[in-house]
């Protein structure tokens, strides 16, 4: 089973940066989603693929119109409204941030939203409360565990990257891990961001093949867009994990999606017999 996400970003949405921490920095960067999103959907269209598209409410808010296109053949989810990381903020905070962007994006779309990804896969072993908070939100199916330390959350205590029911407060929510591969003893993901790009397509090709029972992606807008400025001020090497590999990204996605057949979460949650999955009740 592969599993096709869009985390819908503009070019400047980096974590851990204070040039582009808020929208008062946003506004200071050109405006690049468009053409972005239409990169990704000619992708789409030419490889005959579906995905889930999680959108930033502030990606809703000041460009509705990229979210009815999607809606009209994509399923949507949400990446909060702020894009920030969830260990930062407190479970009100947190509630009320998540409550607005899918309020806003069920509004845009007319249609439930269902799905959610926190940015920066930051919902820590330390914060269970965040998933009674979003399926207090209405969220069904949550993206958002990274089941290793991570520089912006991690759960190691998850296990296998593997589906799972996540059980907390007396709520239940269907959880989708993304997928890690160990490198020199180190966890990383590469269905997505900086390896996605840095890895040979041989490598790519290969570890997709052994995660062939169970595999989600994470892309990225700027991912695909090799003539995105560079942000200056970023730390050199998350300078170097930011822009390595764009100018070969498209075309490795595009043999990605054609070697491979991806789908929806939908399509995925379908297949899975969700009474045989394991329980994992959080404390």
């Amino acid at each position: 089973m592969y599993i096709l996400t869009f985390d819908v970003e503009e070019w400047f949405h980096l974590l851990d940066n204070d040039s582009t921490k808020t929208e008062k920095e946003w506004r200071n960067y050109e405006v690049r989603i468009y053409d972005n999103m239409e990169r990704i959907f000619r992708i789409l269209e030419d490889t005959h693929t579906s995905a889930t598209f999680f959108v930033i409410g502030w990606i809703a808010k000041t460009y509705p119109d990229i979210v009815k296109r999607i809606a009209e053949k994509y399923e949507i989810g949400s990446h909060t409204m702020n894009h920030q990381l969830v260990w930062q903020q407190k479970q009100a905070e947190f509630k009320k941030d998540v409550y607005a962007s899918v309020n806003l994006l069920e509004d845009i779309t007319g249609k439930p939203v269902k799905y959610f990804r926190a940015p920066g896969f930051s919902i820590r072993e330390s914060e269970p409360w965040a998933f009674e908070t979003i399926q207090e939100c209405g969220i069904e199916y949550d993206c958002s565990v990274f089941p290793a330390h991570h520089a912006h959350g991690g759960f190691p205590s998850y296990g296998k990257s593997k589906p799972s029911i996540l059980v907390y407060g007396g709520k239940e929510i269907k959880e989708f891990p993304i997928n890690t591969k160990s490198i020199f003893g180190k966890p990383v993901i590469f269905s997505g961001g900086g390896y996605f790009r840095l890895l040979p397509y041989r490598i790519l090709k290969q570890w997709t093949q052994e995660s062939n029972d169970y595999l989600i992606s994470y892309i990225h807008p700027r991912d695909l867009d090799a003539g995105q400025p560079i942000i200056r001020d970023l730390p050199l090497i998350r300078k170097f994990k930011s822009y390595v590999g764009l100018h070969t990204a498209e075309t490795k996605m595009r043999r990605w999606l054609s070697d491979f057949q991806f789908v929806d979460l939908s399509t995925a949650a379908k297949e899975i017999s969700w009474e045989s999955v394991p329980k994992i009740h959080l404390k």
